[in-house]
């Protein structure tokens, strides 16, 4: 246990159920991106194929259609920068949690990958998912996953919600701090079983000219910004 983190939270509850409810009540809900949630850039069999798996993220929140999301991004990049054929695919579901998640992809029909990246944690962060429970959530992700896949799991940084504006104080700074504590989850497994997972570090989306609407999600361009930063801090992977 986290004593300092629960203390604080514990002594700040009332205001922090306030503001929680609050933003949730006035916080614009976007819907999910639009169109079929794959495609590929170049012509002809696909060289490289990138699957991102989690929530808003991978559900393209904040843009119009898939292809103005995450994964398009990564792929038409590395298309660029590689000049191969390069597929992607997307699967997310808004409001998920990890626990959920992996009930989901059970069920779910998934493409063959070479590259598969997990966008997780706010969710879990805002619902105050403990960290070993998170820790074992993803454990049982990655012995899910290889059984298709025998890459290591690409986890994307847990946003820094310390950032996000469209936080009252002091809810963004508990939740930027709970947010911290999942990310050193993914920091200490990327570590600790280097065959099985590599951490990214997410950037920084606070220019208002990055964000949707709601002033919480990125919008095109910030999708874009957050491909651009990945390729910079994974170019090996990437490409």
């Amino acid at each position: 246990m986290h004593l300092p983190f629960w203390l604080v939270t514990a002594v700040l509850a009332p205001v922090l159920l306030y503001q929680g409810r609050r933003t949730r009540r006035i916080t614009p809900r976007l819907p999910d991106g639009s169109g079929t949630p794959g495609g590929q850039y170049g012509e002809g069999t696909p060289e490289r194929r990138i699957l991102v798996l989690g929530e808003s993220t991978a559900a393209s929140v904040g843009v119009a259609t898939h292809d103005q999301g995450l994964a398009s991004q990564l792929a038409r990049l590395i298309h660029q920068h590689s000049a191969s054929t390069t597929a992607w695919h997307t699967f997310g579901v808004n409001g998920i949690r990890l626990q959920a998640l992996n009930g989901a992809l059970v069920k779910a029909e998934l493409p063959p990958a070479d590259l598969v990246l997990l966008s997780m944690g706010v969710n879990d962060a805002t619902g105050f998912t403990s960290r070993n429970r998170f820790r074992q959530q993803l454990i049982a992700l990655r012995q899910m996953l290889a059984a298709r896949y025998s890459a290591p799991l690409v986890l994307l940084g847990v946003p820094p919600m310390h950032s996000f504006t469209a936080l009252p104080s002091p809810l963004r700074q508990v939740m930027g701090w709970r947010a911290r504590q999942l990310d050193d989850v993914y920091a200490r497994l990327a570590h600790e079983r280097t065959g099985d997972f590599i951490h990214l570090r997410y950037p920084l989306v606070t220019d208002p000219d990055l964000l949707a609407s709601d002033g919480y999600h990125p919008g095109l361009k910030g999708y874009r910004h957050i491909a651009e930063a990945l390729m910079q801090e994974g170019i090996d992977l990437l490409h």
